[in-house]
């Protein structure tokens, strides 16, 4: 007996593109220059989770929308990094990052598991906790 095919397959709600491992995706910056730079980092696929890792005497504010997108900064939507090899691991689905150095010449590395579930798919995180 064969079934309908309902549409099953990779994508936001289906819960099997979270439960296999993920493509793993590294990158980082020895220098982001001058204090108060905001960094965007875009991922090609939705992300399982994503750890930030400050390097030497960085402090970093890691978010999920440009400062100019709401009261990201001012309303306290961010983690702070403040040490080396301080970092902190989010369990999310997102396509973008965004780091700001509070030092200057910050560093940091950047580890993401990626699903296979296009960018392109995922809406953005706004509202409150985000930008308000």
């Amino acid at each position: 007996m064969s079934y309908p095919n309902y549409g099953y397959g990779v994508g936001l709600r289906n819960v099997g593109s979270y439960q296999v491992s993920g493509h793993p995706y590294i990158t980082g910056s020895a220098d982001m220059g001058s204090a108060d730079t905001e960094l965007k980092v875009e991922f090609p696929y939705v992300t399982k989770d994503v750890t930030i890792i400050a390097s030497g005497s960085s402090v970093i504010k890691v978010h999920f929308n440009s400062d100019s997108d709401g009261r990201v900064l001012d309303g306290g939507h961010f983690i702070t990094l403040d040490s080396d090899e301080d970092s902190f691991t989010f369990d999310v689905k997102c396509k973008e990052i965004y780091l700001t150095n509070v030092t200057a010449n910050a560093a940091f590395q950047l580890y993401a598991s990626l699903t296979n579930i296009d960018a392109t798919q995922m809406y953005n995180l706004t509202g409150s906790g985000l930008t308000d």
